[in-house]
C-alpha cells in the first residue's frame, strides 16, 4: 500500500489557494482553481488534482500560464463563439465559456463554443457536470495543441496523438450522469501519478520506445518516449484522431505535429443542448430515468451486488474522502511541501496514511 498523508479537503483547498496567491494569482482565481483540483482528488481522479500544482506554478513565470487573463472573442453568432483564452487558467476560462453558451442556448436551443490558448482545464468531466446540473446536456473535448504526443497508432511505436479526453453530461431526474474518459487506455496524468509515487503502472497501459509492453512510468517522461495504448485499439485511436481534428480545426489551434515553438496549451470544443427546446425537458428526463432504471435492473452475475454506471464510483469516493480526508501519496506530498517551502506557505495539518 502506498504511504503518504491524509488531508481534510477544506484545509487542502485553502493550502492550494495560498500557493497560487503567493505566486501572484488573484484570490478569486486561486480559489476557483484550487476547488477544481481538490474536487478531482475528492472524486478519485488524483491525476487531475493537486499533483498538478508544482507543474502549474513554473508556467506562471514563463508566461505559458497567465493569471487574470481575459477571454477574447474572435468570432460570435447567436449560437456559437470562438474565443482566445489568452493562456489563462483553464478552470477560469471554462467557467466563462459555459456561462456564455448557457446564455445562448436559452435562445437557440443549441450552442457551440471553442477555446484556443487555454491553460490545462483539469478534469473534463467537471465541466460536463456543471452544464448538466443546470438542466442542459453537453459534450466537451480537448486536445493539447499538437504538442503533447502520448499515443501511438496501433502497430506504431512513435507517439502521435494526445489522450484527447471526451466528456458527455446529461441531466436526469436525480443527479446528472457524466461519462468522462480519455481515448487512450489511461490518462497521461495517471502515469504521472504513478511516477511521482514511485509505483509501477498496471500491465496494459504502456509500451516502451521499441513497442514492447512495460510497466515503467518513466518511459513516458524520458527520451526516447514510450507510448500509452489507445482505448479499444483502432476504435479508440480513430475516435481520438477525429476529435483532434475537430478541436484543433474549429478552435484555431493545432493538431499534431504542432509547428516548432507552439505552446503546449489546451484547445477546447464544447457543445450545449437545451432539452426543452427539442422534445421537452420532461420527455428527456423521463427517457433518461427509464433507461437508467432498466439497466440497473438487469439480471446480475454471481457476486455482483449492483450494476455500476457512470459517476457511481466518483460519488462513493467523494463521500469517503469528505469524511476521511484526501489521500496523497508520499511523492505528491513531498513535492507540495517543497513548493510550499519555496513560497513560505505553512503546511496544512495532516494524518498518516497507512
Amino acid at each position: 500500500m502506498v504511504s503518504g498523508v491524509l488531508v481534510e479537503s477544506g484545509l487542502l483547498t485553502r493550502f492550494a489557494s495560498a500557493l497560487f496567491q503567493s505566486s501572484g494569482v488573484p484570490l478569486d482565481e486561486s480559489d476557483l482553481v484550487s476547488s477544481s483540483l481538490v474536487g478531482a482528488n475528492l472524486r478519485g481522479h488524483d491525476s487531475h488534482g493537486v499533483v498538478r500544482i508544482p507543474s502549474y506554478l513554473p508556467l506562471l513565470e514563463t508566461g505559458e500560464l497567465v493569471a487574470g487573463a481575459e477571454l477574447v472573442i474572435r468570432s460570435e453568432t447567436p449560437s456559437m463563439l470562438c474565443a482566445d483564452a489568452g493562456f489563462g487558467f483553464g478552470m477560469v476560462q471554462m467557467t466563462r465559456l459555459i456561462e456564455r453558451l448557457v446564455s445562448k442556448v436559452a435562445e437557440s436551443g443549441v450552442a457551440c463554443g471553442t477555446l484556443v490558448n487555454c491553460g490545462h482545464v483539469g478534469r473534463v468531466g467537471e465541466w460536463a457536470e456543471l452544464v448538466a446540473m443546470g438542466g442542459k446536456a453537453c459534450l466537451v473535448t480537448v486536445n493539447d495543441n499538437g504538442v503533447l504526443k502520448c499515443v501511438a497508432p496501433p502497430g506504431g511505436t512513435e507517439p502521435t496523438l494526445s489522450t484527447n479526453p471526451i466528456a458527455i453530461g446529461v441531466p436526469t431526474g436525480d443527479q446528472p450522469m457524466v461519462m468522462d474518459l480519455s481515448t487512450s487506455v489511461v490518462a497521461n496524468g495517471k502515469v504521472l501519478v504513478q511516477r511521482v509515487a514511485g509505483e509501477s503502472c498496471p500491465e496494459g497501459w504502456l509500451l516502451d520506445a521499441s513497442g514492447e509492453p512495460t510497466t515503467d512510468p518513466a518511459v513516458r517522461f524520458t527520451e526516447p518516449r514510450g507510448t500509452i495504448l489507445p482505448m479499444g485499439g483502432y476504435k479508440g485511436f480513430g475516435l481520438s484522431l477525429l476529435l483532434d481534428i475537430l478541436v484543433g480545426g474549429l478552435s484555431g489551434g493545432h493538431c499534431p505535429p504542432a509547428p516548432d515553438g507552439s505552446p503546449g496549451t489546451n484547445n477546447v470544443l464544447l457543445v450545449v443542448w437545451d432539452p426543452e427546446m427539442f422534445a421537452g425537458t420532461g420527455h428527456f428526463l423521463g427517457e433518461a430515468d427509464r433507461l437508467i432504471e432498466f439497466v440497473r435492473g438487469v439480471n446480475r452475475m454471481p457476486g455482483v451486488d449492483s450494476i455500476r454506471l457512470s459517476g457511481d464510483r466518483s460519488r462513493r469516493t467523494m463521500t469517503e474522502r469528505l469524511s476521511g480526508g484526501v489521500p496523497l501519496d508520499s511523492g505528491t506530498w513531498s513535492s507540495l511541501c517543497e513548493t510550499a517551502s519555496g513560497l513560505g506557505i505553512e503546511l496544512p495539518t495532516t494524518r498518516s496514511r497507512a
